[in-house]
């Protein structure tokens, strides 16, 4: 299946493996590629520089196919060095890098002198419109569905895709709520170019993190989420636990983020993927858990995925058509 997206970053399936913090490793998106989809490893889930070359490099020890690194940019008291991150990048010689969060200029700048390909992630319209202006190559449109940050606009990706679609001229990928065929193809109908899946690549087999968190994905239904941080205009998505149900509480209580630091933490939240305790800290997952009802490897979820797709637009759509143009013959 060719989209402009398989296309622009040369790949055979147009899936997206998105960057996760604590997730988005080696291991992962090495699989990721191997199944012929696009898989990226996660900048600032390393916490060095020379940590993120490293893991290039382990990456690449695993596939030929493929992948690119995604670098978030979020406001922060004491932010990373994102400078020396993108360098690093750079002199990895990747050729794919995923941007998010604040005013990528400069790094969108500095990329493209390298000739790598951008795909920014976006919860708006406008926002979109914004980084097809910046230079970036292909969008990544992110609903209110998705995991982590969907913004304070609250669209949901039926709404927000094809809304997109109808003013960005540069390839665009579907993000939130995706994780099988029918997705993919509801995706392509509202003019995407493929889909980007975080929480259904979280519960693979070669997901880095523990299984009794992916068998809590596969448990969790389509309301097991909330959204915390929405008094604060920072709203994100997290698994709901007993840990998001008080930072909830105490928002409509009237707290400050101070007054929630501590249980918010991300040490805590990496607990969570290494421990299997699902109520160590706040991790992020989206309404598409309600779609998720096993642990595949990687290659059978894409290859599933695909055959999916096929079946939809062959046998459903198509013969909807052909049944249609009979009764109009008779």
């Amino acid at each position: 299946m060719k989209t402009r997206f398989t296309e622009l970053v040369g790949v055979e399936h147009p899936i997206v493996q998105g960057g996760m913090q604590w997730v988005g490793r080696a291991e992962l998106v090495a699989a990721v590629a191997n199944a012929g989809a696009l898989g990226l490893i996660t900048a600032l889930t390393q916490p060095t520089p020379e940590d993120l070359t490293k893991e290039i490099a382990r990456c690449r020890d695993m596939t030929d196919k493929p992948f690119g690194v995604n670098l978030t940019i979020l406001p922060a008291i004491k932010p990373p060095p994102y400078a020396e991150y993108r360098q690093a990048i750079i002199e990895a010689g990747i050729k794919i890098v995923e941007t998010a969060g604040n005013k990528p200029q400069e790094h969108v700048t500095e990329f493209k002198k390298h000739g790598i390909k951008i795909i920014h992630k976006c919860t708006s319209v406008r926002h979109g419109l914004s980084a097809e202006r910046m230079g970036v190559d292909a969008l990544s449109i992110d609903g209110f569905e998705c995991a982590g940050h969907p913004g304070e606009d609250d669209t949901p990706g039926l709404i927000l895709i094809p809304a997109a679609a109808d003013k960005i001229k540069i390839p665009m990928i579907a993000s939130g709520g995706f994780g099988d065929g029918r997705g993919l193809v509801a995706a392509l109908a509202l003019g995407a170019e493929g889909i980007n899946m975080g929480t259904r690549f979280m519960c693979t087999k070669e997901s880095p993190i523990h299984q009794l968190v992916k068998e809590r994905i596969v448990a969790n239904d389509e309301r097991e989420t909330e959204l915390i941080f929405r008094t604060m205009r920072n709203t994100s998505r997290v698994a709901r636990n007993t840990i998001s149900t008080k930072v909830v509480a105490m928002e409509k209580e009237g707290a400050k983020f101070e007054d929630v630091r501590e249980l918010v933490a991300g040490a805590r939240g990496k607990m969570v993927y290494a421990t299997g305790d699902a109520d160590e800290g706040i991790w992020s997952a989206g309404q598409v858990q309600g779609l998720i009802h096993d642990i595949p490897t990687c290659a059978e979820l894409v290859s599933r995925i695909m055959r999916e797709a096929e079946a939809i637009i062959q046998s459903r759509l198509e013969g909807m058509m052909s049944g249609a143009q009979r009764q109009a013959a008779e």
